[in-house]
């Protein structure tokens, strides 16, 4: 088959999420036979004008560095390239890209949707945003031949609030090894004294519930945190204002895969403040490294974590788990041991083939159209923790 992958930044995946989806994904897609062509955002990262990566061939476009803007323009311009090159099958990511969906059915291509996260409850859009967000889900579900939800909590949501089916489709959690720390000697950091955060700056992923209740607390070790964020330079000082210098070590962006794969496995906690996306890779990562993990008291995150995650909503509660971590070192280790055991069950082969089953049904026409009715507007019903089958 020819699959097209569409709505990400592309590849090689240096942002998040769904680009770490589609290199996994496309990758394993190319290695059993299939085209599979990946659109990418012109000269976003460096070497970014590449034709090729691991098999995949890269369509490079370009996109307004607006955030209001970026996505769905530059998924518009991609849409447009695929009905001059035909593909078997295409994967949308983004339920926000869902108003071109109708020209891939007018085109006869069909077409899935990853829908992700519940993007409209996240701060940063305003209300027009927050309504786009809202309409755009229900344009998902009406136009894509099939939708695709990484949690169970996504696809409990689509079921209640549009009465649609989705495909779950899971992330893969990579293993990471934890016998290898000589990059640590760089940041001047010590293996298994630190903890760890890796985060966009976006107030959904509560960076700065971890660094102030880090801050309050009597821990003498530091927190790492890395990440950054492009759209938000006001939330981002803020949280810079919360760290402190003796304990808090703001690394910004690493694009070094190296050296952030030893950050997660030398950690002593990975904290986890994600709380409006489904199933989040930089906690697979952390898993995969075999790191005891703190996270955020949502749906999504105890659907992955269950009775092996402590979890936390305010910095008052962080600085318990802190005091508590030092209480119990025993307990940590255990908690780690059992986050490689939940990794096991995440595995990107598996997540391929179900990428694969999911294409050959679009190319073959044997999916059904997804589009159901549409629940009232003011229908505000929340994900139910549902446990998925692995």
């Amino acid at each position: 088959m020819k699959i097209a992958l569409v709505g990400t930044r592309g590849v090689p995946a240096r942002y998040g999420g769904f680009e770490t989806c589609v290199e996994e994904v496309g990758r394993r897609l190319v290695d059993r036979g299939h085209e599979v062509v990946v659109y990418c955002r012109t000269q976003r990262y460096p070497g970014s004008a590449e034709q090729e990566y691991l098999g995949m061939q890269l369509v490079h476009l370009p996109a307004p560095q607006k955030r209001t803007l970026e996505t769905i323009c530059h998924t518009g311009l991609s849409v447009g390239h695929i009905l001059g090159h035909r593909v078997d099958a295409a994967i949308v990511f983004n339920a926000a890209n869902s108003p071109w969906l109708p020209l891939l059915r007018a085109a006869r291509i069909p077409v899935a949707t990853h829908v992700d996260g519940l993007e409209w409850k996240r701060a940063k859009w305003g209300r027009w945003g927050r309504k786009y967000y809202r309409f755009a889900e229900s344009m998902a579900v009406r136009w894509s031949d099939s939708l695709i939800a990484d949690a169970a909590g996504i696809q409990s949501y689509y079921r209640s609030e549009f009465d649609a089916d989705c495909e779950l489709i899971s992330y893969g959690a990579p293993l990471i090894p934890r016998d290898t720390s000589q990059r640590l000697a760089e940041l001047k950091l010590d293996p298994g004294k630190y903890d760890l955060v890796v985060a966009r700056f976006e107030p959904e992923n509560h960076v700065d519930v971890i660094v102030g209740g880090y801050v309050s607390s009597a821990s003498r070790l530091p927190l790492v945190v890395v990440g950054s964020a492009p759209y938000a330079e006001q939330h981002t000082r803020a949280i810079h204002t919360l760290g402190d210098d003796s304990r808090v070590n703001f690394l910004g962006s690493v694009w070094d895969q190296e050296l952030l794969d030893q950050l997660y496995a030398n950690s002593r906690i990975y904290w986890h403040g994600h709380s409006v996306g489904g199933t989040n890779p930089s906690l697979l990562r952390a898993l995969g490294a075999g790191t005891a993990v703190n996270a955020f008291d949502v749906t999504f995150n105890k659907e992955i974590l269950g009775t092996s995650g402590e979890y936390f909503t305010s910095p008052a509660d962080v600085a318990a788990l802190l005091a508590e971590a030092e209480l119990r070192p025993d307990e940590i280790q255990a908690r780690a041991k059992a986050s490689l055991e939940i990794a096991g069950t995440y595995d990107w082969d598996t997540v391929a083939d179900g990428y694969e089953r999911l294409s050959y049904k679009l190319a073959n026409h044997t999916v059904r159209r997804s589009g159901h009715r549409r629940r009232p507007a003011e229908t505000t019903s929340q994900p139910q923790l549902v446990r998925a089958a692995r």
